[in-house]
Parts: C-alpha cells; sequence; structure tokens
C-alpha cells in the first residue's frame, strides 16, 4: 500500500479524491502509521459528508480537509440550472441513507 521512500518519523499528509465512509482512506493512514509514519491528515477532493465517515476520522484521530462537497455541489448546481429546488428533497433523501433510498 506505501509507494515511494518513505522514513519512520516523516511526516505525511494523504490525498484522496472522494470520501464516502472513509474505510479504505482510513486504511492507508493505518498502514503508513503501522510502518512509523506520522500522517498529519488527509486532503481531499470531496466527500459525501456522511455521519459514519465523520465518526470514522475522528475516532482514528485524522483531522480531514476536502476541497468541496455534497452540500456545496447541490447548491452551485441548482444555482447554476443545473438541478430544481425540487430535486434537492430527494437528494437529501439519498444523502441521509444512501443503502435503503429508493425514488
Amino acid at each position: 500500500m506505501i509507494e515511494g521512500d518513505l522514513q519512520k518519523g516523516q511526516k505525511v499528509v494523504v490525498i484522496e479524491d472522494l470520501i464516502s465512509t472513509g474505510k479504505s482512506s482510513l486504511n492507508a493512514v493505518h498502514t503508513l502509521r503501522e510502518a512509523g509514519v506520522e500522517v498529519l491528515g488527509m486532503n481531499a477532493i470531496f466527500s459525501y459528508g456522511f455521519q459514519v465517515a465523520i465518526d470514522n476520522f475522528k475516532k482514528a484521530d485524522c483531522p480531514i480537509q476536502t476541497l468541496t462537497d455534497y452540500e456545496t455541489t447541490i447548491e452551485i448546481a441548482v444555482k447554476e440550472g443545473y438541478l430544481k429546488k425540487d430535486d434537492i428533497n430527494s437528494l437529501t433523501e439519498w444523502r441521509e441513507d444512501p443503502a435503503n433510498w429508493r425514488q
């Protein structure tokens, strides 16, 4: 899981494209920590903002920053006319429980 020349004690920030539950991202963090690397946190391009991810990162004591998130994307999509305000309810319901969502 680790590529490159990392030394014990080295400080790193993990870069990720997408955070949903955080499981795979935090696997990388755990692997790095087990190798003796100090993980300062994670930066990601996008996060759905699922509560499970927030809880997982908190439990792992791994700060996270994202460039954008689900709510911001929805706001901009409505503002730019890609979505109608009527679509927001459906998208909000999906985000609250994607595994059981039915349209």
